[in-house]
């Protein structure tokens, strides 16, 4: 029952990392400096464990033109969701997450022609529905940029998940870690043209602390939730690796005083959890 180790550490570490990297963007200055420091720390720390784990690199060619293309769309999401956590909650940030999951029904129902499964279609529908109880507000009739930047972030994690099935199991996991981190903090430095300078001074203006929690945790949340994935039964550990959700709402309430529409949230937490079930059954 190892897996279920990995599930509580990844809880725990998950939490902890939503919950910093909200800190971390109070004093942001440049959005793509502060992402790229946070990917590098994580990197870093991760590789540090790496000898732990088995040393295998793929030989399939394949393997890295399918992991370089996935790289990709994992910078643009991490880019795009650096933004996002600074306009929301933690707790908010944490729902907007679990779009991934429906697109990735969606995608699997258009592109490798997968039966249709009613139980999946409703707890994508519930996912769907709980994203639109957080985020509606009477008069309101447009949906404010967050939102559509955390979808365009989503449709991009998608993408890259699509593109990376399964290429994990193919490399020493830790350094794939490393990689998935390392790469797109490069991408985003040439594109975004950041100096060396713009990631210093993120992090010595912002709060160092986090900051550093929050690379950390980020890194080694992937690492645990790989883990629980490899030594489990999927749908059960998708199951409770959801209960991030409500822990998010929880711990925002105490930590972040994120107590607005505490009772949507606490609404909608729960119905992506449901949701995340229904999928994985």
């Amino acid at each position: 029952m190892n897996w279920i180790i990995f599930v509580i550490l990844y809880l725990i570490l998950v939490v902890i990392y939503n919950q910093f990297y909200k800190i971390s963007t109070k004093k942001l200055t440049k959005p793509g400096a502060l992402t790229v420091l946070l990917q590098i720390i994580g990197a870093l720390a991760v590789l540090l464990v790496s000898p732990l784990f088995e040393i295998k690199f793929p030989t399939d060619i394949k393997v890295y033109i399918f992991l370089g293309l996935a790289l990709i769309f994992y910078s643009i999401s991490d880019r795009l969701n650096t933004t996002v956590r600074a306009g929301v909650e933690a707790s908010t940030f944490s729902m907007i997450k679990q779009l991934s999951t429906v697109f990735m029904i969606f995608a699997g129902l258009i592109f490798l022609k997968e039966p249709f499964v009613i139980n999946k279609f409703i707890g994508a529908i519930l996912i769907i529905s709980s994203n639109i109880l957080i985020f509606y507000k009477k008069g309101e009739g447009k949906p404010n940029k967050y939102i559509i930047l955390g979808i365009i972030a989503n449709i991009c994690y998608t993408i890259a998940l699509f593109l990376d099935v399964n290429i994990s199991n193919n490399f020493n996991l830790p350094f794939y870690i490393t990689i998935s981190l390392g790469i797109p903090a490069i991408l985003i430095t040439i594109i975004e043209k950041i100096k060396i300078s713009d990631i210093k001074n993120e992090f010595i203006n912002g709060n160092q602390k986090a900051i550093c929690i929050t690379g950390i945790t980020w890194s080694l949340s992937i690492l645990v939730q790989l883990k629980a994935y490899q030594l489990g039964e999927v749908s059960v550990v998708a199951a409770l690796c959801a209960l991030s959700v409500i822990l998010n709402v929880i711990f925002g309430y105490f930590f972040q005083n994120e107590k607005e529409n505490l009772t949507k949230k606490i609404i909608a937490a729960l119905l992506i959890i449901l949701g995340i079930i229904l999928i994985k059954v």
